[in-house]
């Protein structure tokens, strides 16, 4: 950091297992990019090029290089694997998975109705190739999964294979773990918690109302998705007390007496 400052909540350090910030690619040219990892590569664990954006992303290889360079895995959106497993190219897809040297993958099935054995058959084949992150939850807003079917979703993920889930939210922040609002289904989180360790889940939190209500409930080493480029030095400054919305939450009020 540039200075010092008491009372700072300690964050995890890279390579870490959680308090994990993933950012949201949706179509940064390799000069953003450039831009972004030298402001942000410290704050960034991994990158997620949204949905199928890859598909039609110019100079894939060179930009997944800059990534990779700088310490940061990178993997491709849900959308794209479901865009291969409704067109019945699994295969297709792990090899795509090799042609860019990507380490990582991700299972959903938020599009598409997918049978929860076949998916989780997808995640064990997939862990046997890469580092598997699974996405559990519907992009339909109208589509409202109980707490307990949450959870047993989750859990079944993680015993295939998956290193951790991920709570669906969409890059608007308006679906799955959300209400269309905005607001957090607080009651479904603190159900899921009950049961799945929070180390193991990456909550989709796009919106700085979200951000904040996730620290406020389990520290700075929270895991939080969906963050955009321009985004991750405010959420840093979330997670250490350094902002209007969590300034007082992790101050030391007995140490400064």
């Amino acid at each position: 950091m540039n200075y010092t400052l008491n009372n700072i909540p300690e964050r995890t350090k890279k390579p870490r297992q959680y308090g994990y910030t993933m950012a949201m690619d949706k179509g940064l040219s390799i000069r953003e990019v450039e831009d972004f990892l030298s402001v942000c590569q410290e704050h960034v664990d991994i990158v997620k090029l949204g949905w199928a954006t890859s598909y039609v992303t110019p100079n894939l290889k060179d930009k997944i290089k800059i990534y990779q360079d700088a310490g940061i895995p990178v993997y491709f959106g849900g959308t794209l694997f479901e865009s291969f497993i409704i067109r019945d190219q699994f295969d297709d897809y792990r090899r795509v998975l090799d042609k860019y040297g990507l380490g990582f993958a991700e299972v959903s099935d938020g599009s598409i109705e997918l049978d929860h054995g076949k998916k989780c058959d997808y995640i064990t084949k997939l862990a046997e190739q890469v580092t598997v992150l699974s996405e559990v939850g519907s992009k339909d807003e109208e589509k409202i999964i109980p707490p307990y079917q949450w959870i047993k979703l989750m859990q079944d993920e993680l015993d295939a294979g998956a290193w951790k889930v991920i709570g669906e939210a969409r890059e608007g922040g308006n679906v799955g773990l959300f209400r269309s609002t905005g607001e957090v289904r607080s009651g479904l989180v603190q159900e899921i918690l009950t049961k799945i360790p929070f180390e193991k889940i990456i909550w989709e939190a796009p919106q700085k109302a979200q951000q904040v209500w996730f620290i406020k409930l389990l520290g700075s080493n929270v895991n939080l998705g969906n963050i955009a480029p321009n985004e991750i030095i405010p959420l840093e400054t979330i997670r250490l007390g350094l902002r209007g919305d969590t300034f007082n939450h992790f101050l030391d009020f007995n140490a400064q007496a």
